[in-house]
C-alpha cells in the first residue's frame, strides 16, 4: 500500500489487524491475484465554484470535461485498467448562473460525468443546511467528511470503499477546520468541525481493522501549504501527511488553496504553466495533488498495483481547453488553445444549456460602466488594499451612513473589467448574499476591535479592506488611527459597517452581533454594490485607488 513501491504494506496491515484482538477474524481477505499486474487511474478536480459552463473564451466547462474524462475511461479500459474519479469539494459559489440555481447544474454535470465521490468543501456551507441536503440528494455519488459533526454524530459518511478489479480502495473525506470561521455563521452554528488529522487517524485504524483496504486515499478540502507553513490558515494536506504514520495514506486528493501542486524539489514549488509536466508533492510517503480550480484541469494519476504494492507511474494536469495569448502575423494578440481543442460532449451540453440560458437572462442587464480595471484578483486583494475593495466598502459606508467601513477580502471573489458592468459582474464579485451590518462603538472599543481585525495575516480572506479610516499596524496592534480626517478619540462614538458574515464571527473576527449597538440593515451586499454603481456610473477607478491609508510595519 506504499506508493513508493515498497512491498511491506501487506505485512503492516496484517500486523495492525493482529494488534486489535478479534479484528483479524473480522478483516476481509484480499481479492487480487498474487503476482498479477494491475493498473489503476485516478482522476480528480477541485474547487469547481459554479463553473459548469465554459467561459467567454471557450475555456473549461463540464461538457468538455466530460469528453476528456470519457476518452480517458475508454483508453484505460482498453488497456485493462480501472478508474476512479474524485472531487476535492467546493462545488458552490462563484458563478452567478450557478449560484442563483443552488449549483443544480453543477451536480447534474458531475452525475453525467460519473464522479465516484467528493470531499465537502467549506463553500458547501455558504447556503443553508436545507440546500446542502438538497444537493446531496441530487448527487449520484457520496459526500464524504469524517470530521464534520452535528448533534454528536457525523453529518456525512466518513469514507467509501471501492472495489476495482479486486483492489479494495478506501476514500476518506476531510474538511478544513477553518470552515468554522469562514463558513456562514448563520448556517453552521450547530455544526462542529473537528481536527481532520485526528479524525483521519481514527478512521484509518477502523478501516484497517474492519475492511483491510489495499489502498487508502484522502479526498480533502484543507489546502496545500508549502512545507506545512499554513500561516493563519488551518493546517492543510502537508500537516495531515506528516501527522500520520508514514505511508498511512497512499494519496491526498486536495482542494481549498486553489493552486496546481507541482513541485520542483523538496518543499519547493515549480513554475508550472498549462501543458507542462507536474510532479506531485511527496510528504511522509504520501503523494499530494491538487488540480488548481474551476475545472481548468483534470488531474490524472496512473498507478500500478502488484502484490500489495501501489506505485505511481505518471502524473499530469490536463488542461480543459485552456488558451494562451500569442501574437499573430498582424502583430495582434489572439487567444489559441494550449493543447488540442476538446469537443463538448453533446448530451452534457444539451442538458446544461437551459440552466445557462436561464441564469444569463437574469444577469445580462448592464448597470453601469467603469473607466478601468477594478481589482479583485484573489492573490492581490488578499494581500493589498485595492480599488474594488474600497469601492465595495464605500458603498456599504454610504448605505449605512457610517464613519468608516471594513470589508473582508475573502468576500471579494473576482475583478471587474473596464467598460460595461453587468449585474452578473457584481454577483460574481459578491456571491454570498451577506447583509450589511453596522455597530456603534466608543473609540476605545474601536481600537480593541481593530487590534483583532486589522492585524489579520495577509494572504487570507480575513485580510481587511478599509475605507474612511487610516492607521499604522505593527506588532499586532494599531496606532495613529484617524477617522474622517480627525485623530480617534477614546470617548467619542463611531459607526462602522461590517459584513454580517464577519459580524457573526466569520474569518475569526470578534463576534459583535450581540453588541447593544449592533444593527443588521437587511440590505444584501450585492444589491448595495449594484445600486451604488448605478447611481455613480461611470465609475472613475482613480476615486477608489488606495492612498497608503494603512501602513504596515
Amino acid at each position: 500500500m506504499n506508493n513508493q513501491g515498497f512491498t511491506l504494506a501487506s505485512l503492516a496491515l496484517v500486523i495492525a489487524a493482529g494488534c486489535s484482538g478479534s479484528a483479524m477474524a473480522e478483516t476481509a481477505p484480499h481479492e487480487w491475484i498474487a503476482d498479477q499486474d494491475y493498473k489503476l487511474t485516478i482522476l480528480h478536480t477541485n474547487d469547481n465554484h459554479g463553473n459548469f459552463w465554459q467561459n467567454k473564451y471557450g475555456e473549461r466547462g463540464m461538457a468538455a470535461r466530460a469528453t476528456l474524462i470519457n476518452n480517458i475511461r475508454s483508453q484505460v479500459k482498453a488497456n485493462g485498467g480501472s478508474l476512479l474519479l474524485l472531487s476535492g469539494g467546493d462545488i458552490n459559489t462563484g458563478v452567478p448562473e450557478s449560484d442563483l440555481q443552488d449549483a443544480e447544474p453543477d451536480f447534474i454535470g458531475m452525475n453525467m460525468i460519473g464522479y465516484d465521490a467528493m470531499a465537502i468543501g467549506n463553500h458547501e456551507f455558504d447556503n443553508s443546511l436545507d440546500v446542502l441536503a438538497k444537493q446531496e440528494g441530487w448527487a449520484n455519488f457520496p459526500f464524504l467528511a469524517a470530521n464534520i459533526y452535528k448533534d454528536g454524530k457525523r453529518m456525512f459518511d466518513a469514507y467509501k470503499i471501492f472495489n476495482k478489479d479486486g483492489i479494495k480502495i478506501a476514500v476518506i473525506g476531510l474538511t478544513t477546520e477553518d470552515t468554522a470561521d469562514i463558513g456562514n455563521p448563520e448556517f453552521i452554528k450547530q455544526v462542529e468541525f473537528r481536527d481532520p488529522k485526528v479524525e483521519a487517524k481514527l478512521v484509518i485504524a477502523e478501516l484497517k481493522a474492519k475492511h483491510n483496504p489495499d489502498v487508502i486515499i484522502a479526498a480533502t478540502h484543507m489546502g496545500h501549504y508549502l512545507n506545512g507553513n499554513n500561516g493563519s490558515n488551518a493546517p492543510g494536506d502537508v500537516q495531515l501527511a506528516r501527522y500520520l504514520n508514514e505511508g498511512s495514506l497512499d494519496m491526498i486528493i486536495g482542494g481549498h488553496s486553489q493552486e496546481p501542486v507541482c513541485m520542483e524539489g523538496v518543499n519547493e514549488y515549480a513554475e508550472f504553466n498549462p501543458g507542462q509536466d507536474c510532479k506531485p508533492d511527496l510528504q511522509n510517503g504520501t503523494y499530494i495533488v491538487q488540480a488548481h480550480e474551476w475545472g481548468k484541469y483534470v488531474g490524472r494519476a496512473d498507478y500500478s498495483f502488484k502484490n500489495g504494492s501501489f506505485t505511481l507511474q505518471s502524473y499530469k494536469l490536463i488542461p480543459v481547453n485552456l488558451k494562451k495569448k500569442v501574437e499573430n502575423t498582424e502583430g495582434k494578440k489572439v487567444r489559441v488553445f494550449i493543447e488540442d481543442e476538446i469537443a463538448q460532449e453533446q448530451s452534457v451540453f444539451n442538458k446544461l444549456k437551459p440552466f445557462q440560458e436561464k441564469g444569463q437572462a437574469a444577469l445580462s442587464v448592464v448597470i453601469g460602466q467603469s473607466n478601468g480595471l477594478l481589482q479583485g484578483e484573489r492573490n492581490v486583494v488578499r494581500n493589498n488594499q485595492t480599488n474594488l475593495g474600497h469601492l465595495i466598502a464605500t458603498a456599504h459606508m454610504q448605505r449605512a451612513k457610517s464613519d468608516f467601513a471594513i470589508m473582508n477580502s475573502g468576500g471579494v471573489r473576482a475583478s471587474i473589467e473596464a467598460g460595461d458592468i453587468s449585474y452578473k459582474s457584481v454577483l460574481t464579485v459578491q456571491p454570498f448574499a451577506n447583509m450589511i451590518t453596522y455597530v456603534e462603538m466608543t473609540g476605545k472599543e474601536v481600537i480593541a476591535y481593530l487590534n483583532e481585525v486589522a492585524t489579520k495575516s495577509k494572504d487570507s480572506g480575513a485580510y481587511a479592506q478599509f475605507v474612511g479610516i487610516s492607521m499604522t499596524v505593527a506588532n499586532k496592534q494599531v496606532s495613529n488611527v484617524v477617522i474622517g480626517g480627525k485623530a480617534l478619540e477614546p470617548t467619542a462614538t463611531y459607526r462602522f459597517t461590517i459584513p454580517s458574515f464577519n459580524a457573526a464571527g466569520g474569518d475569526g473576527y470578534p463576534n459583535i452581533s450581540a453588541h447593544p449597538a449592533y444593527v443588521n440593515t437587511g440590505y444584501v451586499d450585492a444589491e448595495v454594490l449594484k445600486d451604488y454603481i448605478q447611481t455613480h456610473s461611470p465609475i472613475d477607478v482613480a476615486d477608489f485607488a488606495p492612498k497608503n491609508e494603512i501602513t504596515y510595519r
